[in-house]
């Protein structure tokens, strides 16, 4: 045997606001676009991306730090709201499922 292992090596990912590192698929991917920070849910989307984990925490801190202006090299202040509302949405719907899980 050559001690190799089958399983592949999981891409890594900073979150820019914990600045945690976590697997790719655990983080959301930001892209800016025009003057406004949008999800990238499927990671399709052109341009430059940042990653910050799909909770209000860290996306509160990465806007208190500047982070996203910072990280997606933009010339000004962005735009946060659409993003804002899509976590929000993403972490109702994950305490939903949560709770049903639950007996």
């Amino acid at each position: 045997m050559s001690g190799r292992t089958r399983a592949r090596a999981c891409p890594e990912r900073t979150c820019v606001g914990c600045r945690e590192r976590a697997a790719k698929t655990d983080l959301l991917r930001i892209v800016a676009i025009r003057d406004a920070c949008v999800p990238d849910p499927r990671g399709t989307l052109p341009g430059r991306g940042a990653y910050v984990h799909p909770a209000l925490v860290c996306l509160d801190q990465a806007v208190r730090r500047r982070a996203f202006t910072r990280a997606l090299r933009a010339p000004g202040a962005l735009d946060t709201k659409a993003l804002r509302h899509y976590v929000e949405e993403t972490e109702a719907c994950q305490q939903h499922l949560a709770e049903q899980a639950t007996p």
